[in-house]
């Protein structure tokens, strides 16, 4: 039977409805919204003594279900339907004496004004505003005008709707224009299936009197259980908000069907501020055998090591989710601007929503476990906040990591799952001679982080590959008593150019660095420092490059790339193209003495792009030498102005274990994870 209209401006047309009823029958027609779902919110806006007027009613029950709950009595139904009208007049008319129902048109009612405290409206409104025509939209101000006539001051408008952006839109600010407080609650499911995915709405609009002159706007939007609605500044945050929540209800009603196939992403926001609190990852291994405990489960990232590759990137979140067991694992990264009462707290907060993101088969009342690494939800203490004109907002924060460590990282917010730079914390020793605290004293805060930085450790594994670049130089000395001349372009928080000082005593480095803020930030917090052996120059590298290439030739012995790019729509993230252009690349070769090394950062997705990179190189650089860092994007390349000192793997192993040792000679600190010869033994000679 075909119910449907032929096209949408028969929705508002009597005789398309009296044919649809007469076809239908007496079974009632609900567009959406059981009455159990809607009762809450309407309890909370309609009261028994009130008269109440049901507009476009047709056969609902909702308007029988009101009465026989006691919510009220005095309800009038009216409709352009004479036929539906006829049918609920016979139907419910004895059994619900101050119940009516009239043949009406709502666009032209013959009510007095103030006639009622509540003008309720399941639906009609959508059906009426199917598009925004000028007819239809001026229908539209028509029924709105009628509506605001008969309400009293202090009376409400309740249409319940499937919130449409352009529907909403229209009704928000016709309402909120006439200074009306315009609150849209999100109607809680009852967890049965339902006839429509996309949640309901209720849009209660608060008859107040129009003030002369510019009233500020009231709008607020509750999400189902919420008690306090939360306050917007404009129509348009108030429709993204609803968008959000139609958007999240679409992916979890997908979700509840069928494994994804591709790992979803969403975030939870804080209410009162809006911003970011939670971000969920949801990780499906359909290929995993089902059993009766493996259904389902949520891993907390400890704070600040959400950047770590099992967590932040794709491939290692699904080694976590087959490392867990679990078929559907959510993965939930905690935010830094957000506080957080323990695991605790966070699982009674998160409970009631992860279970939205539940997989399909999942047991009745089923125990969904919370996981972490640790039992813990980590620390994270941050240290500066500031904006840089160059890099935009950043931060600087001190984390646990994986054991007793703390690091301290430098983020940039644009990209806040790339840590820009990582320094060890050394742990905290008391003073010479400072006698043990007494028991009864109170102990140091376990959440405290060191403040020293680890000089003599290298977090980043580029950056270790970046240092094994430097065996590559030729000469039978021993490399670190040997005189080197070093440029550096890119700063970030100093622990590269750092590191080379330190354990190279004849090297003369020079940074170049685009952004003082950076300066600022290393010298500050990462301990960095200059001297005569080291000196940074706030300069643009490009222009740097290309003044020295002019004025002072064969000048380095070794030229190293780690400058990141601000533009973040091109597939490289490091260098910035025009640092692998091919004429300035052959400012590099310039500066290079002919037996020097030329070690270059590389991050890029874009695969084209990646080849047309390499190509470029291979044209200026007769020998090139490429090294993946494991579980990263990054790839350190090693170029060098002549092919004539080519070395096969087990030569470069060689050098780089005869470097190991001249370095622990020296008596300096050198941690066990540092293997140059690993390092240069997995290059791969392009």
């Amino acid at each position: 039977m075909d119910l449907l209209p032929r096209s949408p401006g028969e929705f508002g047309s009597a005789r398309y409805w009296d044919r649809f009823f007469r076809q239908r029958g007496q079974r009632p027609f609900e567009w959406y919204g059981a009455f159990p779902e809607l009762c809450p919110v309407l309890h909370k806006y309609v009261r028994p003594r009130d008269k109440v007027l049901v507009v476009g009613c047709g056969n609902s029950e909702l308007s029988e279900q009101m009465y026989d709950m006691g919510m009220c009595e005095d309800i009038t139904n009216i409709d352009i339907s004479d036929v539906v009208i006829h049918q609920m007049q016979e139907q419910s008319g004895k059994k619900r004496p101050k119940m009516s129902y009239l043949v009406m048109d709502m666009l032209q009612m013959d009510f007095p004004d103030a006639q009622f405290q509540v003008v309720l409206d399941k639906g009609t409104l959508d059906a009426i505003l199917t598009d925004e025509e000028e007819a239809t939209l001026a229908k539209v101000d028509k029924m709105f005008a009628e509506i605001s006539r008969v309400l009293q001051v202090g009376g409400r408008y309740l249409c319940v709707s499937l919130a449409q952006a352009h529907v909403l839109k229209k009704a928000v600010e016709y309402f909120s224009q006439e200074g009306w407080v315009v609150r849209v609650h999100q109607v809680a499911s009852t967890g049965d299936k339902q006839q429509f995915v996309l949640p309901i709405f209720i849009y209660v609009m608060t008859k107040f009197r129009k003030i002369l002159g510019s009233a500020p706007q009231i709008l607020e939007i509750c999400q189902e259980t919420q008690e306090k609605p939360m306050r917007v500044e404009s129509t348009e945050q108030l429709v993204a908000a609803v968008k959000d929540r139609q958007h999240y209800a679409l992916l979890c009603s997908q979700l509840s069907k069928m494994p994804c196939g591709e790992q979803v992403s969403l975030d939870l926001c804080d209410r009162e501020s809006g911003r970011p609190r939670y971000t969920l990852h949801v990780v499906d291994s359909p290929s995993m055998k089902p059993s009766r405990d493996n259904h389902f489960a949520i891993f907390i990232i400890p704070q600040g090591r959400e950047t770590e590759w099992l967590f932040g990137m794709e491939e290692g979140r699904k080694q976590l989710a087959t490392s867990a067991g679990f078929r559907r694992l959510v993965t939930v990264a905690l935010h830094r601007e957000q506080h957080y009462e323990g695991m605790a707290g966070i699982q009674a907060e998160l409970s009631a929503k992860v279970m939205e993101l539940a997989p399909p088969g999942l047991p009745a009342r089923q125990q969904v476990p919370f996981l972490s690494a640790g039992g813990d939800i980590g620390v994270r203490a941050v240290r500066h906040c500031d904006t840089s004109p160059l890099s935009g907002e950043y931060v600087v924060e001190d984390v646990k990591g994986d054991g007793t460590c703390y690091f301290r990282r430098l983020i940039f917010l644009r990209n806040r799952n790339v840590v820009q730079s990582e320094a060890r914390l050394l742990p905290s020793m008391p003073p010479q001679g400072q006698k043990k605290r007494r028991k009864d004293k109170k102990k140091p805060s376990p959440a405290e982080p060191p403040a020293a930085i680890d000089k003599s450790y290298l977090c980043c594994e580029h950056h270790k590959a970046m240092v094994a670049g430097l065996c590559l130089l030729g000469g039978p000395d021993p490399l670190p008593g040997t005189p080197l001349s070093v440029l550096v372009v890119g700063l970030g928080g100093g622990s590269l150019p750092l590191f080379i000082h330190d354990y190279f005593p004849q090297a003369h480095v020079a940074v170049v660095e685009i952004d003082p803020s950076m300066l600022e930030v290393a010298t500050r917090w990462f301990g960095f420092s200059q001297g005569d052996r080291m000196q940074v120059h706030v300069s643009d590298g490009l222009d740097y490059v290309a003044t020295l290439a002019a004025e002072a030739p064969a000048h380095y012995d070794a030229v190293m790339f780690d400058v990141d790019s601000k533009d973040l729509m091109v597939g490289m993230s490091c260098p910035p193209p025009a640092f692998v252009e091919k004429a300035f690349l052959q400012k590099v070769k310039t500066i290079l003495k002919p037996e020097g090394v030329f070690v270059l950062n590389l991050v890029c997705r874009d695969a084209r792009l990646k080849d047309s990179v390499l190509a470029t190189l291979r044209e200026v650089f007769p020998l090139l030498y490429a090294r993946r860092i494991e579980g990263e994007v990054n790839e350190i390349l090693f170029c060098q102005p002549s092919a004539e000192g080519r070395q096969d793997t087990t030569e470069l192993g060689a050098r780089a274990r005869a470097l190991e040792g001249a370095l622990r000679q020296r008596g300096r600190p050198w941690d066990s994870s540092y293997m140059l010869a690993d390092v240069l033994q997995a290059v791969k000679i392009l």
